[in-house]
């Protein structure tokens, strides 16, 4: 893994880089070689800031700690950034109904568990060609916040929705 370190009124010790650079290198496992990570060391008044990021294929983990000690902001960071990597893992694993990988952890004691709700309703419906004039009207009358219809004018199947900020939402689906 490649580590950089950025200084911002904090002079980093040649012992404390050796320290983050052999910890991070043990996250190595998770992503093979390519990944990259920038270790930023920042004292503001009495407080030491340490923020490690570490990118891979487009990938971003990133962790912040402050603290009184920079040495105590690596322990309290790196099982952060362990956490964030291994619930990205176990998402892609799940997406693809695989089998999670036992591997030991570094940091952390125990492996944070990830529950999704169950389905508990299932609802069929026929879809109507119709405008998209005609279906933000359809959209009022049933106080839904979203609307499935099929676009008249294109073929495709749309879904129409309410957002935050009272205006509407299109969103057109390629199949």
């Amino acid at each position: 893994m490649k580590v950089k370190f950025v200084e911002k009124n904090y002079k980093i010790a040649d012992r404390f880089k050796e320290v983050v650079t052999s910890k991070l290198e043990k996250l190595d496992k998770y992503f093979g070689s390519g990944a990259s990570a920038t270790v930023a060391c920042v004292k503001q008044n009495k407080i030491e800031k340490l923020e490690i990021t570490v990118t891979n294929k487009g990938l971003l983990f990133r962790s912040e700690v402050s603290g009184e000690n920079m040495y105590n902001n690596i322990d309290i960071a790196l099982p952060k950034l362990e956490k964030q990597i291994v619930r990205n893992r176990e998402k892609k694993l799940d997406s693809k109904k695989k089998k999670v990988v036992d591997e030991s952890l570094e940091f952390l004691y125990e492996m944070p568990e990830i529950e999704l709700p169950e389905i508990y309703k299932k609802k069929v419906f026929n879809i109507d060609p119709m405008l998209v004039e005609d279906a933000k009207y359809a959209l009022e009358r049933l106080d839904h916040n979203f609307y499935i219809f099929l676009n008249a004018e294109s073929g495709k199947v749309n879904v129409l929705y309410r957002r935050n900020d009272g205006k509407y939402g299109l969103i057109e689906v390629n199949y």
